[in-house]
């Protein structure tokens, strides 16, 4: 039976575990997950519209972070769509919250297929759609026992592979560096007729992906040490870093490797093969698995904690604001789990290439409307107001390049959660 003042209540000076190098670790090891390994298969079609779809993704992230840096150094006593909840009401708050929940299961989905197809370049029968599901499932609930632990855990979890993912990303630097000086790779000539905005466009949506997660610290609030310092730094250190490096890397492979040969499981893993050897591309196939493993166990750690601040909050039933002696939120952890568990039988039919793109869009559409939600909120508070109205369009115009499918179907996920709000408000009247 769960301790009662551990089911709503403040939290205790105990349970904020994470400082500020694990609050960076927690944003860049969530953004360096799946997206940098596997965009450049995808990104490839869109040549040298994709380096200015990185220019703009990575100038609206930073505009988004700071926005959402300031409105928690105003509310460090609030996680984003409590935020949102202060500015236009609960019912707000909660549509915003809800759909943040949804996209990170969704999220989940996304980066356990991308730790399988990477893993598919060494043992090939995974590239097989059912074998494939049943280990991207194992995958989601290996994660979801490190969570079940703690937050400390999942917490030092986060450091360690965030030191591991950088491995890959540092090895493909080095060689980018010594192909281009050496002449050695042909990259791809800048098309004659000019950037298309269309390309530009649609880019964008994909490369927002990968950068998805700089708001990771401040949806983690509950648990951060001085959050009203450490996560506006956490949150705008790591994301520029992020940033950077993924604007050199992406744009690299995609722009240097053979078309033909980017379009693989593991876009990393064909580069060191083509421009080194097919002996270190194994290797880097698992260091990028177990890159993908640690931003699934950061983005695990916040599909708790978003429906255990909800339910606290009243919006979701009480029976999810239950956690264990250390704080863990276990009940939203494994009902997450079960959910993108099912979406994956539901969907295991797909090809694994194919399947990331599809959830890669869904999941950030999904997560865009927090993005305009905090850029609202912002406005309202009449905080960093130029900020605000720079990533608000920003956010919008990302939505747009989405395409109707992936952001229509993300209205239609974030409006299925109002009868839950409907049922824990009656909850509430009946329980006051």
């Amino acid at each position: 039976m769960s301790n009662p003042s551990n089911d709503v209540g403040i939290q205790s000076a105990s349970s904020r575990t994470l400082g500020l190098a694990a609050c960076i670790a927690l944003v860049m090891g969530n953004m360096i997950g799946s997206g940098v390994f596997l965009l450049p298969a995808s990104l490839a079609p869109f040549g040298w519209d994709a380096v200015a779809g990185w220019v703009f993704t990575i100038a609206g992230s930073l505009v988004l972070a700071f926005v959402i840096a300031r409105l928690t150094v105003a509310m460090p006593d609030a996680n984003a769509s409590q935020m949102i909840a202060r500015a236009y009401g609960p019912l707000a708050g909660f549509a915003i919250g809800w759909i943040y929940w949804i996209s990170i299961i969704i999220t989940n989905v996304t980066i356990a297929v991308a730790a399988t197809a990477n893993l598919s370049s060494i043992i090939p029968s995974l590239a097989e759609p059912g074998v494939g599901a049943i280990c991207s499932i194992a995958f989601l609930w290996a994660m979801t026992g490190i969570n079940l632990i703690g937050a400390r855990a999942a917490g030092m979890t986060q450091i360690a592979t965030t030191c591991v993912k950088l491995i890959p990303i540092i090895v493909v630097l080095v060689l980018l560096a010594l192909i281009l000086g050496s002449g050695r790779a042909e990259v791809a000539p800048f098309p004659a007729q000019g950037l298309t905005g269309a390309g530009i466009t649609a880019s964008a949506a994909l490369t927002l992906w990968a950068l998805l997660g700089f708001e990771s610290a401040s949806v983690a609030a509950d648990k951060v040490r001085d959050p009203a310092r450490t996560i506006p730094r956490a949150t705008l250190i790591g994301t520029a870093a992020t940033g950077l490096v993924y604007l050199i890397v992406c744009s690299g492979i995609a722009l240097t490797l053979p078309a033909a040969e980017t379009q693989t499981g593991s876009p990393f893993g064909a580069f060191v093969s083509h421009y080194w050897s097919s002996g270190p591309a194994g290797f880097i196939a698992i260091f990028v698995v177990v890159s993908c493993l640690g931003a699934l166990n950061g983005w695990t750690l916040l599909q708790g904690e978003v429906p255990l601040a909800m339910a606290r909050a009243g919006e979701l039933p009480r029976w999810l604001a239950t956690t264990d002696a250390r704080g863990t939120p276990w009940r939203g952890l494994i009902l997450s789990t079960v959910l993108a568990s099912l979406m994956l039988v539901a969907n295991s039919l797909q090809g694994l290439v194919s399947l990331f793109t599809a959830m890669a869009l869904l999941a950030t559409s999904a997560t865009l409307w927090l993005y305009v939600g905090c850029a609202l909120a912002s406005l309202r508070f009449r905080l960093v107001m130029p900020a605000a109205i720079i990533g608000l369009g920003y956010a919008l115009w990302t939505l747009w390049g989405a395409g109707v499918v992936a952001s229509g179907s993300s209205i239609l996920l974030m409006l299925a959660g109002l009868p839950f709000y409907w049922w824990a408000r009656r909850g509430r009247m009946n329980n006051p």
